[in-house]
């Protein structure tokens, strides 16, 4: 429910509900200690399962929520829009395994929610969104409530599992089902319906107490069967040019020894999708990320790890992948296996449990790749590193994605520690290939949609749960999505920088109009706009940089300083290409074309 005044009862305020006992009649203490509402029963039920933070925006009735949790220890970060609070809920479930908790009101808030619960759901991120909505009897014969809305139904096709709640005594079960959707199998969003009328309800305390449940084992085991296993080491024992890849599913699931224990017990090369990397240092000697595209089509024996045959792996088939080859796929979903191409070799369960199984069985008879195909991969990717150390070394005036990007790696370099978001279209894919990674779960990217508008929302949700510096590298039109959450960021003085690649436009800011009028091109934004403004009037620190050196001297500054700060760093107007590297994906007009 927003934030307009119902003619509704509702349950007491924060302040009353948190008046120490005994100020008033002892009949009125004695009444309040023996009941709970459902405010309470909300709260206790997520303390009870270790979950103390929120991520939302208040409005009728989640304003008095929000009060109650923070007096109950929890910890409440408001947002100015329900997206970004659900996409910080996302990021901080796939950095914890734990679901991210985020709050709406109903209605257009929930809408708002939605698209975060969607893409969390897209790309295996665990939260639970909860929304307030009005009362059934009313939503189902269409009275014309406020904000009138049959939520649950709305949300079902875009969660994993979606659940309403109708009576106080049910709560507990409620957000243990919630729970156990979000976390179990393969992780996702899950949308909790709470009717106004709900927290308003009054149940005995110890009735209360005893209603809640602690989810025990959310995640079970999932073990491969041992036969399973034998046939996937059987394929990669008659490989001849294998291949390791890394999903951020491999990452998520934290088993980060395992995996580097397979990948160098075999000497199998890998290559990391982006939000994988990290998961062993981009620098290791195995790792085939400079040489993508050779890999995948030359490779005959492709072990995937917690990674999708989707659109970002051209669906495991066409030019992309070359000659044919077999698969060995390790997913915890039966279900996506034979998605898009045959799998010779599935291996279901979870990640840990798949990749000891594969350690365990491996003897001394396995041979590590032929030199032939290792040597190769070496002798490419030194070829393709040199190309892009010369194309780094340039420094043009003024900066393009290269120069720019080069300053930055070279500070994170020093703070492997940083996490890292980062959005765009040139921006993202230049920042992918360019800045290194040496930490697992450090780098937070537009994933499995590729969406824009992932950058503040992430970038809050990984400073509250991890306490560590933030360098949030946005092109300025994906900034431009959940730019006004800088508010947010200097509310809660949370160490984020967030560098702005300004080239005025969307992929640049050289596009004309083509009919001579006086509106510029779609793709155009203000001229020379200065993004480091914005962070001031919050009471952050702007930095303006128009060369490498200022560059470095402001995100170096910045993160020594832990203070809310934005960079606008001046790119070349002509720099970027449509579309970045999905012109694939972008059919041009022939009038475009010529």
């Amino acid at each position: 429910m927003s934030s307009v005044i119902e003619n509704r009862p509702v349950a007491a305020t924060a302040d009353e509900a948190a008046k120490p006992k005994g100020t008033d009649s002892e009949i009125g203490a004695s009444d309040q200690a023996e009941t709970t509402d459902g405010f309470h029963l909300v709260i206790d039920a997520l303390k009870l399962n270790d979950l103390h933070t929120i991520f939302g925006l208040v409005g009728i009735p989640i304003t008095d929520l929000a009060r109650l949790a923070q007096a109950e220890g929890m910890r409440f970060i408001g947002f100015r829009h329900e997206q970004h609070a659900g996409n910080a809920a996302a990021i901080a479930g796939y950095m914890t395994q734990k679901p991210g908790i985020c709050m709406t009101v109903s209605a257009p808030g929930f809408l708002n929610g939605l698209t975060a619960l969607a893409n969390a759901t897209t790309n295996c991120f665990p939260m639970i969104l909860i929304s307030g909505s009005s009362e059934r009897e009313i939503v189902d014969l269409q009275q014309g409530d406020y904000e009138e809305m049959d939520q649950l139904n709305a949300a079902r096709p875009y969660a994993k599992a979606a659940y309403r709640v109708l009576h106080a005594e049910d709560i507990g079960v409620g957000i243990a089902r919630a729970i156990r959707a979000a976390v179990s199998g393969r992780p996702g969003g899950v949308y909790l319906d709470l009717p106004a009328k709900l927290l308003a309800q009054t149940m005995d305390a110890a009735k209360g107490r005893k209603s809640l449940i602690k989810v025990v084992d959310p995640v079970p085991r999932q073990l491969p069967a041992p036969d399973a296993v034998d046939r996937a080491l059987e394929l990669l024992k008659g490989a001849r040019r294998p291949l390791i890849l890394l999903g951020k599913g491999a990452a998520y699931a934290q088993a980060d020894a395992e995996i580097r224990a397979l990948v160098e017990k075999t000497g199998i090369p890998y290559l990391p999708m982006s939000m994988a990397k990290g998961l062993l240092p981009d620098t290791h000697p195995q790792s085939a990320s400079a040489c993508r595209s050779f890999v995948l089509a030359e490779s005959d024996v492709v072990v995937l790890i917690g990674a999708r045959l989707n659109w970002l792996l051209a669906h495991g088939k066409g030019k992309t992948w070359g000659a044919p080859k077999q698969f060995v796929q390790i997913d915890i979903s039966p279900t996506e296996i034979d998605s898009n191409v045959a799998i010779a070799a599935p291996l279901i369960g979870d990640i840990g449990s798949c990749v000891d199984a594969l350690l365990e069985r491996i003897d001394a008879g396995f041979a590590k790749p032929a030199a032939e195909w290792t040597g190769a991969i070496v002798e490419r990717k030194d070829k393709n590193l040199a190309k892009m150390a010369a194309m780094l070394a340039l420094d043009p005036s003024p900066m393009n994605f290269h120069s720019a990007l080069r300053a930055i790696r070279d500070v994170l370099k020093t703070r492997p520690d940083i996490n890292v978001v980062n959005e765009g279209a040139n921006t993202l894919d230049f920042a992918r290939s360019i800045i290194d990674m040496y930490q697992p779960r450090k780098r937070f990217d537009s994933g499995t949609w590729g969406i824009m508008g992932i950058g503040m929302g992430y970038a809050i949700g990984a400073a509250v749960v991890s306490g560590l510096p933030v360098v949030a590298i946005e092109g300025d039109s994906a900034f431009g999505f959940s730019g006004m959450e800088l508010e947010t960021i200097c509310r809660y003085q949370l160490p984020v920088c967030t560098i702005v690649f300004n080239n005025n436009g969307v992929y640049r800011g050289t596009d004309k109009n083509l009919s001579g009028g006086t509106d510029v091109a779609p793709t155009v934004f203000v001229k020379n706009a200065r993004y480091d403004k914005m962070i001031e009037a919050f009471g952050g620190v702007g930095y303006n940089a128009t060369t490498p050196a200022e560059l470095t001297k402001a995100l170096t500054e910045a993160i020594a300083s832990g203070k809310p700060t934005v960079i606008n760093a001046v790119i070349d107007e002509a720099a970027g290409t449509e579309s970045g590297r999905l012109t694939n994906l972008n059919p041009q007009s022939a009038a475009k074309k010529h």
